[in-house]
């Protein structure tokens, strides 16, 4: 069964995001569901061939990783997009952040600090259903870096293609414009 990539035209209009920036986001988005597709056809293909013990193989394994984390980080980024108030400080979500971090603006800055490390990659913030815990991550890369039974509850993309159409170099710009639209009912939700 291939992947459909997700209609996410509702964002825009999003106040501090572009049209441009969101289409061409969008068609980023669409080419890791395209990706995601063919890699799994073909490695289906493989393997019916039995060409599982090659070069080949392996690579195209590897690559699944970033292909469908693209696909699926970024279905997790636009479905927390949208939102036009802020948290409810007297929700569950709200509590446990500021059980885990002292406060619901220290959790934010510890967010905001991440989002702004220099380089390519994610804030993630997870929860670690085995300790009851919530961590931001700074992922790197789609397919690496991504702490085992952790549920991911807040995503934010700070690879260039999302930010720097409208922001240029201004990263912080993007994540305040960022936190202006999150969508913190689904948040709490996931």
């Amino acid at each position: 069964m291939a992947y459909t990539a997700k209609d996410y035209s509702k964002l825009i209009g999003m106040e501090g995001f572009s049209e441009t920036l969101l289409k061409n986001h969008f068609t980023l988005y669409q080419g890791y569901v395209t990706n995601s597709n063919k890699l799994l056809d073909t490695l289906d293909q493989m393997l019916k061939e039995g060409k599982t013990a090659t070069p080949e193989y392996a690579e195209l394994k590897r690559r699944l990783g970033w292909e469908f984390n693209g696909m699926r980080l970024h279905e997790l980024y636009f479905e927390n997009l949208g939102g036009k108030s802020g948290i409810d400080k007297n929700g569950t979500l709200a509590k446990k952040l500021a059980e885990n971090f002292g406060s619901y603006e220290a959790w934010e800055k510890d967010f905001k600090a991440t989002g702004a490390i220099r380089g390519i990659g994610w804030v993630v913030l997870y929860q670690d259903n085995m300790a009851d815990r919530l961590i931001n991550f700074w992922i790197n890369e789609h397919d690496v870096s991504h702490p085992a039974g952790c549920a991911p509850i807040l995503i934010m993309d700070v690879f260039e293609h999302a930010f720097m159409i409208d922001y240029g170099l201004k990263r912080a710009d993007y994540i305040e414009a960022f936190f202006k639209n999150t969508n913190w009912s689904k948040v709490e939700a996931r």
